[in-house]
């Protein structure tokens, strides 16, 4: 095997020229790898590319050039959003005399009005490449302007112009910018804009932004969302946080809301606020920066609970409540319901779909805007105070008691526990920091149970594949003896009985081989996890090791490849070493070595983790998916594998 493969290395050396390289122009980069711009090409990238361009028209608003936003969702699922802005300048750019600015930010990466600052305080744009990202994205988009009581035009397909800006007629009433764009089926696929999702993301910028209308209009209707609306709340985030909690009981009557300028930190920009506790639901905070949702938090989060969790130590201090000093982020987390809206000059932001703010300076400013007004809030409303401290206290004391709990069970638990007699447990006391490993077969746990670190890793092998809970009837679980050695070794139970408060472990790992089988004993797991302990999946517990494929070793030089495509790469220009590079495919993890499997998936230091999770918007579509692929009608999954049979690569199946 390894010598075939080294006469093809040899053959792709000869061919791997200075004419192999490509420079990709204009905006060939985005349609080539659309994944580096907007995180893909599912439903939530697609969803994306509307963001983007209304978030431009939000920068208008927040500026103060513009106070009504349209969002219209036609029939053949083309979007169209006017401002009454500005709108976007068409005179002839400087570095580009043949072009108009129009043109030029819409057909160039990198090209826009925020980068200086002085056309925009603050911004949600930052790199001028949103609306040249969905003009490459898309396979027609048309752009009109109505500046200076003229409108003008221009249209393009898949990021070309079909024509230069062209003046359409005359607009006395009209001013600012409209975008019509319809998303391309040869990047997207099969799907399509959804009223519900586009509804909640226009309501939500109406909330951010108290100065601004937002009118929507759907020629789809889905039974469900409203095919019109016009969003205004001049009460801002508060307004948002009482329909979010709704009727559910809350410990003061009125959240802890407000506004505060960062002109006192000498700085541009403000910060918005809203928070309340209930015990009537689990907690939430959802922040954003200059209106972009940022659902991975970031540093403004950071600077929000330090003054929450400040503020709140330091009341417990004033009226005499030692508990108050144990109590930590996590506590406040629990039933704290909060909405965090931040603009500041040129964010930084952590990649292009900007789920993580980076910037460090808003944790210093958040910070020190919300902690004078959360110390005086509590000052003047002593009975909510009371209430919120007391929750908050004897929340840190039921985590402290079960923390003490675990250790205790953790020092006596095969006895206390009754832990299946197959698990290799690690000998740390305390969870944090611990992992388990469910492993494939029992040759690839002898090669873990030598590979782990004993302190905190533990090990626990399946037999075969595991019940697929979806296609069982329910009675099976509970006796399916898997499942059961399953639920032991975590420590918790299943369906409405899991806490997971209870889990022993702080990472759950699946690590099956890299193969077919593999694949299919980790998505008969994850199914599980799903059905029977989401919560665990929601708190950022569950994870998927990545094991390589292929160990090539050339001389002295050693690499492991976790796939054909980074094989080849490395086969065609070598690995640095003297003679051939001899390859080896691990057909099972029981195949390889300790040392291996250490180095490549088990040392938090060398290995790759993927941490399986659930995007927030899509949370009933995954049970959905879920629901049709591994549930019991087949013709369900014959429907799906239909309708999505032409995005796979035949190659890749295995027949």
């Amino acid at each position: 095997m390894a010598d075939d493969l080294l006469s093809a290395a040899d053959a792709s050396a000869d061919s791997y020229s200075a004419a192999s390289i490509e420079v990709l122009e204009g905006l060939e980069p985005v349609r080539k790898r659309p994944g580096m711009y907007i995180g893909g090409t599912d439903e939530r990238a697609l969803h994306h590319l509307v963001a983007e361009i209304l978030d431009n028209s939000m920068d208008e608003a927040v500026a103060g050039h513009a106070s009504r936003i349209e969002v219209d969702l036609l029939a053949d699922f083309s979007v169209v959003i006017r401002d009454n802005g500005r709108g976007i300048p068409i005179d002839p750019h400087p570095k580009f005399p043949g072009k108009s600015a129009l043109e030029v930010i819409l057909c160039t990466l990198h090209a826009g009005g925020k980068f200086s600052g002085d056309a925009y305080q603050t911004s949600g744009g930052l790199h001028g490449v949103g609306a040249s990202v969905v003009n490459a994205l898309s396979d027609l988009m048309v752009v009109q302007v109505a500046r200076n009581k003229e409108l003008f035009e221009q249209r393009f397909s898949r990021g070309i112009p079909q024509g230069p800006v062209a003046k359409i007629g005359a607009a006395p009433n009209r001013r600012g910018t409209t975008v019509t764009f319809h998303a391309d089926e040869e990047i997207f696929g099969h799907h399509r804009f959804k009223p519900a999702r586009l509804l909640k993301m226009v309501k939500s910028k109406a909330y951010l932004f108290s100065g601004v209308e937002i009118r929507w209009r759907s020629e789809i209707d889905d039974g469900e969302t409203p095919t019109e609306a016009t969003f205004h709340f001049p009460g801002g985030l508060a307004d948002y946080l009482a329909e979010t909690l709704s009727n559910a009981t809350t410990y003061a009557d009125r959240p802890f809301a407000g506004s505060v300028d960062f002109k006192r930190f000498n700085a541009p920009g403000k910060v918005d606020w809203a928070i309340n506790w209930t015990p009537a639901r689990d907690g939430f905070i959802q922040s954003y920066c200059n209106t972009v949702p940022t659902p991975e938090g970031g540093t403004h989060e950071a600077g929000f609970w330090a003054a929450i969790l400040k503020g709140i130590r330091a009341y417990g201090e004033r009226v005499s409540n030692k508990k108050a000093a144990q109590i930590t982020r996590e506590d406040l987390l629990t039933g704290g319901c909060a909405l965090v809206s931040c603009f500041i000059r040129e964010p930084e932001f952590v990649g292009q779909t900007k789920d993580r703010l980076a910037t460090t300076e808003a944790a210093r400013l958040v910070e020190g805007a919300v902690r004078d007004h959360f110390d005086t809030w509590l000052a003047a409303d002593t009975k909510s105070a009371g209430a919120i401290l007391d929750f908050l206290v004897l929340r840190a004391e039921e985590r402290l008691r079960r923390k003490q709990e675990k250790e205790t069970a953790r020092k006596t638990a095969t006895k206390k526990l009754r832990l299946p007699g197959k698990l290799v447990d690690c000998s740390a006391t305390n969870r944090e920091g611990t992992e388990l490993f469910i492993v494939e077969g029992d040759s690839a746990g002898g090669s873990a149970k030598m590979a782990r670190e004993r302190q905190t890793q533990a090990l626990l092998p399946l037999r075969g594949k595991i019940l697929n809970v979806l296609g069982a009837a329910s009675s099976k679980l509970g006796s399916n003896q898997e499942i059961n050695d399953l639920c032991q070794a975590l420590g918790v139970g299943m369906g409405t009985k899991f806490n997971v408060d209870d889990l022993r472990y702080d990472k759950i790992i699946i690590m099956t081989d890299a193969d077919v089988d593999g694949a299919h004993i980790a998505s008969l797991l994850m199914t599980f996890f799903f059905t029977q302990m989401r919560p665990m999946i929601d708190k950022g517990h569950l994870y998927l090791a990545c094991p390589p494929l292929y160990r090539l070793t050339q001389g002295a030089h050693r690499i492991y490849v976790a796939d054909d495509a980074e094989k080849e790469k490395w086969l065609a220009k070598g690995l640095g070493g003297k003679g051939k590079i001899d390859v080896q495919r691990f057909k099972g993890l029981g195949e390889m070595d300790a040392k291996d499997l250490k180095d490549t998936t088990m040392n938090p230091k060398t290995r790759r983790l993927i941490r399986v999770s659930i995007d927030d918007d899509e949370g009933g579509e995954t049970g959905d998916l879920v629901e049709r692929l591994m549930g019991k009608k087949p013709e369900l999954r014959f429907e799906y594998i239909q309708e999505n049979a032409r995005f796979a690569d035949a190659d890749e199946l295995d027949v």
